[in-house]
């Protein structure tokens, strides 16, 4: 039987979709901590921006999925990532990428649970429109979901970080790992 030769690429799939994902997420995050945050529940356009910020948290919810199964189905091609010289910032990294996963599914589910328990979808999505809930800053999976924001915006950094760490400190080419090339 012969034996397949590993890669040091991931798969173009999985590329595109971690910086898709990664774009949003920035979007997402930012529109929700620096514009919805700040805007009354009675302004004008609070109702469209939850919209966008709705269908792009959703949308991020479906892409992970999606990134998940194309890594699980592709990460066995592919070259283990070199040892950073540091089993504690190895560890670190594996920490980081599994907490961006489990941190961004539960901002997704927190963002569904605060849009179900506070009446959003008829608002948001309903043919009448209307002035979002009060209930919105107030339900427990609201403030879940504002804390998980915070966690992701620390695991992105510590990421980018660890990254550009790697690229021009260590030069271990970890960096064209998740970049488009010849695999």
């Amino acid at each position: 039987m012969a034996t397949t030769q590993k890669t040091r690429r991931h798969h173009p799939v999985l590329v595109a979709l971690h910086w898709l994902v990664g774009l949003m997420l920035v979007v997402a995050l930012g529109m929700g901590t620096f514009v919805l945050d700040a805007m009354p529940l009675d302004a004008p356009g609070k109702v469209d921006a939850l919209r966008g910020h709705m269908v792009v948290g959703l949308s991020i919810g479906a892409l992970m999925l999606v990134r998940l199964v194309v890594r699980l189905l592709t990460v066995k091609n592919v070259e283990p990532t070199p040892a950073s010289g540091s089993p504690a910032k190895d560890v670190l990294a594996k920490a980081v990428h599994g907490g961006l996963y489990v941190l961004v599914f539960a901002m997704v589910g927190s963002g569904v649970a605060t849009s179900v328990l506070s009446g959003l979808p008829d608002v948001v999505f309903g043919p009448a429109g209307g002035v979002v809930p009060d209930a919105v800053r107030t339900v427990a999976p609201r403030m879940v979901h504002g804390w998980i924001a915070k966690g992701i915006a620390i695991l992105v950094f510590l990421h980018i970080a660890g990254t550009l760490m790697r690229h021009f400190v260590n030069k271990d080419g970890t960096m064209s790992r998740m970049w488009w090339g010849k695999r």
